[in-house]
């Protein structure tokens, strides 16, 4: 728990205190490389260590994955450059590459039968405690403390994670000798340094139709088509076709995708409501995914433990329902919308979401034993954070198009003289508490209203993949999980 707890809230900690990092580091124009060095070794080592961990056991991939990650932890305190912060980001998320998938299968590995559902209530929960606090705790961090402290915070947690495994952790001797398939590995790394390069640069560092992103698209399509070539012909795939023919494991994992790009939608877009439209501070929009974070903790549990009474499919089925609702619900929030109902709509979203993070772990593992774990479990991470991360740039076009639309038609109503042009970085930093009241009423309205129009423009998009992830879960089949008579 304490693995996934540090690798999770990675994810999400860093963004809020980018601002103060390149204030006090310098090089804004490399900015993107901090997020971007990240998640490329991240997701690109997921499948891999998964993998690995079949073939030569957990104990040794998730001890390395906790000392990468702490070794990078410690070097991105003591970054004096971002290019240096970007390096040492890169070696950081290879230790998060590690750590997320094989916590999940040692969960199934060592729990009795009887205790998973509970146990993966947790697991899940604390995955969605730490990804939805991250902000929250960053901001503060960052405001009362010191920016290098949202890495610094990493090392003892790390260690007592770290001592716990190497003392007590006994792994079972069952592995599967197995040839390491370069070709996939290096494809596949190949494809996701492409792909999430063209996602992070494309419309910021570079125009979508550029050469540069084309070309980085185009690459990513070819070494994505040499990969699944390459997996027809490897003796011991990566990523095994053989495994996304059982049903279940093909369902759960699309429907990662789809929860991913929901979930990382909300999570990131309401704070930047609450504080550009509702003039919160940056603390008190980082509290407000509080019930959020409630709702995804409760249900979690409710989820994991509903997995042994019922199907997978049943239990999914209520969560996707509850999500879209929810995702509808926060698309019709406006200016006027009071904090008590904000707060209700999110709680119903976290509770759509929170079945997601135990149920969806459970079940894409159901139908493995303990020389495919590793890789069922990778494979659905992997394929949760490619989710978020083209959710994310999806979704961040689509508010930023609606955006410059609206605004450039508010102020050629009125007269122009008004930021039209502004990125919605600009727009947040004028609308802190302390710059709004030197924006003239009229002008701040008009700001206002084309964010808030522009953010629950998106929040209805997402109801794309909340619906999609509702036709998804219908084919999960009647699995659940059984319990022997002798062990209840």
């Amino acid at each position: 728990m304490l693995g996934i707890f540090v690798a999770a809230i990675d994810n999400t900690i860093v963004g809020t205190s980018m601002a103060t990092i390149v204030s006090d580091l310098g090089g804004y124009e490399k900015i993107v490389w901090v997020t971007s060095a990240y998640l490329v070794t991240e997701m690109a080592g997921m499948p891999i260590f998964g993998k690995l961990s079949d073939m030569y056991g957990r104990k040794r991939f998730f001890v390395f994955g906790i000392a990468m990650f702490l070794l990078g932890s410690i070097l991105c305190g003591t970054a004096h450059s971002i290019v240096e912060l970007s390096i040492y980001r890169a070696i950081q998320g290879i230790g998060g590459g590690a750590l997320m998938p094989i916590a999940f299968t040692i969960l199934f590995d060592v729990v009795p039968l009887e205790k998973r559902g509970s146990m993966s209530g947790i697991f899940g929960a604390v995955f969605g405690t730490s990804s939805l606090i991250g902000p929250l705790l960053g901001a503060y961090i960052t405001d009362h403390i010191d920016w290098r402290w949202i890495f610094y915070i990493n090392v003892p947690i790390g260690i007592v994670a770290l001592a716990f495994i190497l003392i007590y952790y006994k792994e079972s001797p069952i592995h599967e000798k197995q040839r390491i398939d370069w070709w996939g590995a290096s494809t596949l790394v190949g494809a996701v340094v492409c792909l999430m390069f063209a996602l992070e640069f494309g419309g910021q560092e570079y125009a979508w139709n550029s050469s540069v992103i084309l070309s980085l698209f185009a690459g990513a399509a070819v070494l994505v088509a040499v990969f699944l070539f390459a997996e027809t012909k490897a003796r011991d795939p990566i990523i095994s076709y053989a495994m996304f023919r059982k049903r279940l494991f093909a369902s759960s994992t699309l429907a990662g995708l789809f929860y991913g790009a929901a979930f990382i939608t909300f999570a990131m877009y309401i704070p930047i409501f609450v504080q550009g439209v509702n003039g919160g501070s940056a603390t008190n929009s980082g509290l407000i995914l509080l019930p959020l974070t409630l709702g995804s903790v409760v249900s979690a549990q409710i989820g994991a433990v509903l997995s042994m009474k019922t199907s997978y499919r049943n239990v999914m089925i209520v969560s996707a329902l509850i999500l879209t609702l929810g995702a509808y619900l926060l698309s019709t929030i406006t200016p006027d919308t009071t904090r008590f109902m904000l707060v209700l709509y999110l709680v119903i979203t976290g509770v759509g979401v929170g079945f997601s993070f135990s149920v969806l772990g459970m079940s894409s593992m159901h139908s493995f034993d303990e020389r495919q774990r590793g890789s069922a479990s990778a494979t659905m991470s992997f394929v949760r954070s490619l989710g978020m991360t083209v959710g994310l740039t999806v979704f961040g076009i689509l508010q930023r198009n609606t955006l410059t639309s609206k605004l450039s038609e508010s102020f050629a109503e009125g007269g122009g003289g008004a930021p039209a042009g502004e990125s919605l970085g600009d727009l947040r930093e004028s609308l802190t508490p302390e710059k709004r009241a030197q924006i003239p009423p009229d002008v701040l309205d008009k700001i206002i209203d084309a964010m808030s129009s522009s953010i629950t423009h998106m929040f209805l998009w997402a109801l794309v993949p909340a619906v999609l992830a509702l036709v998804v879960v219908c084919f999960m089949g009647k699995a659940k999980l059984d319990i022997p008579a002798k062990a209840k």
